[in-house]
């Protein structure tokens, strides 16, 4: 039963690359058709972003399309087969009410409303030359998380947090609060990650493989399914995105992938694991944070530009060779948080 439910985490995962692989010639032409590209940030508001990101104006966007279309396609395929012939089909779809409902439609209406941001960007509507403000993507998102926290609480009754080496421990209606936290954090620090050719597509991929990883040693087979689905995706996206990126991610991109990890993380109650998994993430995040407070109490910038990727590349490190190190990074945090994974469930 085990292997049988390996083999089809393993064989729908390339399938997801292979059909990933071959729309994006498609994707990508419409994208260059519709003249949907990058809008770089004005040397007023961001000086040093800038001047080390000037030539790659004009490179398209919005590339996320690739792996959610990919991954609601397949899922939505197979749904399809199965209630049309049952039989195989049934142990192909990994579309469960009980596992998936919940991170499908979480990447659906998460990859909707990053679209709607970037199409804002290309159309040049909004500050900066155009998009939403970090603030107005702040409300977005914890307002989606709001939805979210009200079902599980309310809907699905969950309250209770996993404590490594502890248990499990009820935190009543503080459930709720962690929740949006956990989503809003998710969302905002995969958005602000996706900064350099390869790199949100790369931290993402090592904690959706972790994510994976839980769910199968759970019992989770559509769960964990799914997420080699994505990941399949995201390997092909990959492909296309190293330096020099074809296209970018995208708030479709980083939005829905975002959003999603962290619903795979409450599901699998897992999300204090989450700053291993996703530890890249995370430091993005603090640096904004810590930008951003400082130059507000201060008048004084921390960073020579934020994210943290962004400062590095200040220093004059190479962008390959930001992105490389910062994988190498979240594959040894990613590789701890499974270690603390394991022990806490067989110890």
């Amino acid at each position: 039963m085990i292997v049988l439910q390996a083999v089809r985490v393993i064989g729908l995962s390339l399938v997801a690359f292979l059909v990933a692989f071959a729309i994006t010639p498609i994707i990508s032409k419409l994208l260059f058709k519709f003249n949907a590209v990058k809008q770089i940030r004005t040397s007023e508001s961001a000086p040093v972003f800038s001047q080390l990101h000037s030539k790659k104006a004009g490179t398209p966007t919005m590339g996320g399309l690739i792996i959610w279309l990919t991954v609601l396609g397949i899922a939505l395929f197979f749904l399809v087969m199965h209630l049309l012939f049952d039989g195989t089909w049934t142990f192909l779809n990994f579309v469960d009410r009980a596992q998936t409902y919940l991170p499908i439609a979480a990447m659906l209406i998460a990859g909707v409303l990053g679209l709607a941001d970037d199409v804002l960007g290309v159309l040049k509507i909004g500050p900066n030359g155009g998009g939403l403000k970090i603030s107005q993507k702040l409300i977005m998102y914890l307002l989606f998380a709001i939805v979210g926290a009200l079902w599980f609480f309310y809907r699905l009754d969950w309250n209770v947090l996993s404590i490594p080496f502890v248990g499990s421990v009820s935190i009543g209606w503080l459930y709720i609060p962690f929740f949006i936290f956990i989503l809003v954090a998710s969302a905002f620090s995969a958005n602000e990650t996706d900064g350099l050719d390869g790199l949100a597509g790369g931290v993402l991929l090592f904690a959706f493989v972790a994510l994976t990883v839980v769910a199968f040693a759970i019992g989770r087979y559509d769960l964990a399914t799914f997420g080699g689905v994505t990941i399949g995706a995201l390997l092909a996206f990959l492909w296309f995105n190293i330096f020099p990126a074809r296209f970018f991610m995208g708030d479709t991109g980083s939005m829905s992938l975002g959003v999603t990890m962290g619903v795979i993380a409450m599901l699998t109650n897992t999300t204090l694991l989450l700053p291993f998994f996703a530890s890249i993430l995370v430091i993005e995040s603090l640096s904004v944070i810590i930008q951003v407070v400082s130059k507000k109490l201060r008048g004084k910038k921390v960073f020579l530009s934020a994210p943290i990727h962004h400062h590095f590349e200040a220093l004059g490190w190479p962008e390959t060779k930001v992105t490389m190190r910062f994988w190498i990074v979240s594959v040894i945090f990613t590789a701890l948080g499974l270690i603390i994974f394991f022990l806490n469930r067989y110890l």
